[in-house]
């Protein structure tokens, strides 16, 4: 074991679980646990936003794309920042104005049902689910380097030390972390920027020739057509990433930790051009490290690409360097994690328990303890369901979660917002024809499914999930729908909210 790696490490987790001892004085009821009593500022939740949406795959797994497939690597970073545009201009503020604690709260404001409540946080916990395993498998890589541990005590030890967070600590705990991660990354990814852009004498050029001398991409390494075959390959994985943001839960219940609309906001800007500044350093590691590590040393160390940041960080400073960034990374993947289990706990603990089974008949004290329990049965899930993933690209796993997202919970909070004649009958066909067609494409993948070839199901699923609510909603009986006025109105003023 390395110890400047260790200490590093242990540096960490002492100061995460500082955090969490402080946040769990702070997070005695259900609005404190849920929601931090909306206590954040814009900027800070903007900060927590970033370090909630940054995760380990962007951080580890876009570096690797870019060396290895340069152009078609940064369309994963490219995606992720306009989505945040959609989310500014449609999602965050009624999010804000119509929700408490969950995505069902919101859509409970105008569908008060039980079942499409029900439904709406069963989805929400699968996509979590599916987000965090990628999340682990990036936290095993990294703390089997790290320790010198194999890959599943790896992946035990960071889920456990996750679910210790959000048991504990509530949302007090994960928007802190989530803050100080933010802070911690973006100093140590633009350090490692200026360490190589020192290296190379501040000639960006030269950066520019070495990556295309070391690529066996050659010229080709600047321009499309690396990673997919077919231009509706990148057309699929783009439309996943710009409009899967806005249906990510964990991403969603952010817009609720601020006092008001203007908060919600100033969150989304603030979040914006933190990470827009963070992935056009990625763009310029991943050709750093071509350029540096060269494309023999990557593939050997890891053809997943996963350890691109790092194997720089080796050439550009040696150990004490390495260790810096895996801190940086572990920070990271400590941030996320926390956020998804945060995500899926809510949603079982305050939508289907307290709602559903209780019917709102649960003392305080009883859903805190729920609430927690179901963090530890989360926690527990997502490790297993990791640990036979080693060796799959982590950026290529967050594509998937992002395409279910996109073709399910987006669909249903634009329709909610905005449309007039859509019905509870268009909300569950639009759900689950969007999941099941995620899913199905996803399994049978492109040799199942030989009519479209496609990684990426996006450009088939998000389509159905749209068509299935407009069909839901047309072929049933119009209703009279008391409850849209009321929400045009809360979204648009916030009059009638909070």
């Amino acid at each position: 074991m390395n110890m400047t790696y260790f200490i590093f490490f242990l540096a960490i987790v002492v100061g995460t679980l500082i955090i969490t001892h402080w946040a769990a004085e702070r997070s005695k009821t259900t609005h404190q646990f849920y929601v931090a009593s909306g206590s954040l500022t814009g900027f800070q939740n903007g900060m927590a936003i970033a370090g909630d949406f940054i995760s380990a795959a962007s951080f580890l797994g876009i570096a690797g794309l870019v060396a290895f497939y340069g152009y078609d690597g940064f369309l994963y970073a490219t995606g992720f920042l306009v989505s945040y545009i959609i989310l500014l201009f449609l999602i965050a503020e009624p999010v804000h104005r119509l929700g408490n604690y969950t995505v069902g709260d919101v859509i409970a404001a105008r569908f008060p049902g039980r079942r499409i409540r029900f439904m709406v946080a069963v989805i929400g916990i699968l996509i979590s689910i599916l987000y965090m395993i990628p999340q682990l498998v990036a936290s095993g890589l990294l703390i089997r380097l790290l320790l010198g541990v194999d890959y599943s005590a790896s992946v035990w030890i960071i889920g456990i030390l996750m679910t210790v967070y959000v048991v504990f600590g509530g949302m007090v705990a994960t928007s802190w972390v989530q803050i100080i991660k933010t802070v911690l990354l973006m100093s140590g990814t633009l350090l490692l920027v200026f360490i190589l852009l020192s290296w190379i004498k501040w000639d960006i050029p030269v950066l520019w020739n070495q990556a295309t001398d070391k690529s066996p991409l050659g010229e080709q390494f600047f321009h499309p057509g690396n990673l997919f075959d077919h231009p509706l390959e990148t057309l699929s994985l783009t439309l996943s990433l710009i409009l899967g943001t806005s249906g990510l839960p964990h991403i969603l219940i952010r817009f609720l930790t601020v006092k008001n609309a203007s908060g919600a906001r100033i969150s989304v800007m603030s979040a914006t051009w933190i990470i827009g500044l963070f992935y056009l350093m990625t763009l310029v590691l991943g050709i750093g490290a071509i350029a540096l590590v060269g494309w023999d040393s990557l593939m050997q160390a890891d053809a997943s690409g996963n350890l691109t940041a790092l194997l720089l960080a080796g050439v550009l400073g040696g150990d004490f360097l390495v260790a810096f960034v895996m801190a940086v990374a572990f920070a990271t993947i400590i941030a996320v994690v926390t956020g998804l289990i945060f995500a899926a706990t809510s949603s079982f603990a305050h939508d289907i328990y307290f709602h559903i089974f209780k019917n709102k008949q649960a003392d305080e004290k009883e859903q805190l303890f729920v609430a927690r329990i179901t963090a530890v049965v989360v926690g527990f899930l997502s490790i297993f369901l990791s640990l036979g993933m080693e060796e799959s690209n982590v950026a290529f796993l967050v594509s998937l979660t992002f395409s279910v997202a996109a073709a399910t919970i987006f669909p249903l909070l634009l329709f909610t917002f905005y449309w007039k004649r859509f019905n509870s009958s268009g909300a569950y066909t639009g759900l689950v024809t969007g999941f099941f067609v995620s899913i199905v494409l996803v399994g049978l993948g492109p040799e199942g499914f030989s009519v479209f070839s496609l990684y990426n199901p996006g450009i088939i699923a998000i389509p159905c999930g749209f068509i299935g609510a407009v069909a839901g909603t047309f072929l049933t009986k119009k209703q009279h729908d008391e409850h849209f006025e009321e929400i045009t109105v809360r979204i648009h003023t916030g009059n009638g909210g909070r």
